[in-house]
């Protein structure tokens, strides 16, 4: 199941990066959550996720994520790291950030994800150390 949960995350991956709503949506379980702790963001359910689309579009339309690197923490979670690339709508500056994402998955659908731009946090709410 492991491996499963792994390619369910490239998969998600791909659906942002393709903007395929309804992809990414078939990754998730019908009652998905989606958080970005630092800075207190929740999207729940279907329309969250779309709510969630929609402001990656209002991001930059160029925008990009690039999975680094996949590590599966038990067999229904799974932490990646990505990179993601895009250039300001209105300044036409170039913008990148890294992730650190944490994925629970039930069934091979994703239930809850996190998005961590500190990497330290994203590893302490798992327990783990640098």
């Amino acid at each position: 199941m492991s491996q499963e949960n792994m390619e369910v995350v490239g998969r998600l991956v791909a659906a942002v990066n393709a903007r395929d709503l309804e992809g990414y949506l078939a990754c998730c379980d019908e009652d998905v959550k989606l958080y970005l702790p630092g800075v207190g963001q929740l999207y729940e359910g279907p329309e969250g996720i779309e709510r969630w689309f929609a402001d990656i579009e209002d991001a930059g339309p160029d925008f990009h994520l690039d999975l680094r690197d996949v590590k599966v923490i038990s067999d229904n979670r799974v932490l990646a790291f990505l990179h993601a690339t895009s250039t300001g709508r209105a300044s036409g500056v170039p913008v990148t950030a890294d992730s650190t994402n944490i994925y629970d998955l039930i069934d091979g659908k994703a239930k809850r994800i996190r998005i961590f731009l500190d990497r330290a946090a994203a590893l302490k709410a798992l327990g783990l150390d640098e």
